[in-house]
């Protein structure tokens, strides 16, 4: 008896670090104006999109079980929202094979958002072209752009208007994922009641937030030791606010060879900048031995943005 293979496309989609994260003022929209210079770093999900009867959600890995199974799922809104532009019955299964980490400030769910939007488009042959597929990106979330762009980019507005930035070398990384998440609201209104605190008034100014040239030119030239110098995260003070024992992480990293240390994004990852893999290798090993980690990850970067890595035609 023969089986009839349905349709299905396999999209690899990279982690990032913010390796520069300027926060301005809260905007009447409730978000923030930022300039984030985004990062991509070979940490991937791998999202795969098959027909099916109906739009459901698989998901297997690593903290597969602290991934949402329903329409709250970016992948699941990104089919929605593509298929409902296109007149198409979102009737997919979609399977996320999980290795970024959750909800750690490297945007799994905006990877993963960007990955099932890709395949989706493969699969149903859409040939949108990268203007439409950024769109509803952002319509997602504004971290969801980079993740279809990779590489390096500024990232203005809230983040989703991007420029593409020139990367001269390899950068390597070790990522400390810690016990549990940080929710971004919860770190933004922390950053929020800090700026007034330390202003004594909920009204004054916040500086207009811009990106370094001096980080700019490293990441041009692939100098680490000048990107090192220039790392920068304004949601760190917040982040180590409501989780003060990333502070002990950041130190054992830091002590163990890392040439610069930083909060990864809205947290809890903390992320180290190392001049080598071999350096890099050395203080995963010594974080984990710290106590101070749940795990640790040593990751290339750059890495390429959102790609198809496999497609299978119906029937074949």
């Amino acid at each position: 008896m023969s089986v009839t293979r349905r349709a299905q496309v396999r999209v690899r989609v990279p982690a990032k670090v913010n390796v520069q994260l300027a926060v301005g003022a809260a905007r009447p929209d409730g978000f923030h104006d930022l300039a984030n210079v985004f990062l991509a770093v070979g940490l991937y999900d791998e999202v795969t999109v098959t027909d099916a009867d109906a739009l459901t959600i698989t998901c297997a890995g690593r903290d597969a079980d602290q991934v949402p199974l329903d329409r709250t799922n970016l992948a699941a809104r990104a089919a929605e929202l593509l298929a409902a532009r296109h007149g198409i019955d979102p009737r997919v299964h979609i399977h996320i094979a999980k290795d970024i980490p959750v909800a750690g400030g490297m945007a799994g769910g905006s990877a993963d958002g960007a990955g099932a939007l890709l395949a989706c488009d493969a699969l149903w042959g859409l040939g949108s072209p990268r203007s439409e597929l950024l769109d509803i990106c952002a319509e997602l979330g504004s971290d969801v752009p980079f993740s279809l762009v990779g590489g390096a980019a500024l990232g203005t507005g809230r983040g989703e208007r991007l420029t593409e930035l020139e990367v001269g070398g390899e950068f390597h990384w070790v990522f400390a994922v810690a016990d549990g998440g940080l929710s971004t609201p919860a770190v933004y209104r922390e950053f929020d009641r800090l700026t007034a605190s330390a202003s004594g008034s909920t009204s004054a100014p916040v500086a207009e937030p811009v990106a370094s040239p001096a980080l700019l030119e490293a990441l041009r030239t692939g100098d680490a030791t000048a990107l090192a110098a220039t790392l920068a995260n304004d949601l760190q003070p917040a982040a180590l606010s409501l989780r003060p024992g990333l502070s002990a992480t950041l130190a054992a990293g830091t002590a163990a060879g890392a040439l610069a240390a930083l909060v990864s994004g809205s947290g809890p990852t903390t992320a180290f900048l190392t001049k080598s893999p071999e350096t890099a290798a050395e203080v995963a090993e010594a974080l984990l031995a710290s106590g101070t980690c749940r795990t640790a990850r040593v990751a290339p970067s750059p890495a390429a943005g959102a790609t198809v890595v496999g497609a299978t035609a119906a029937g074949a």
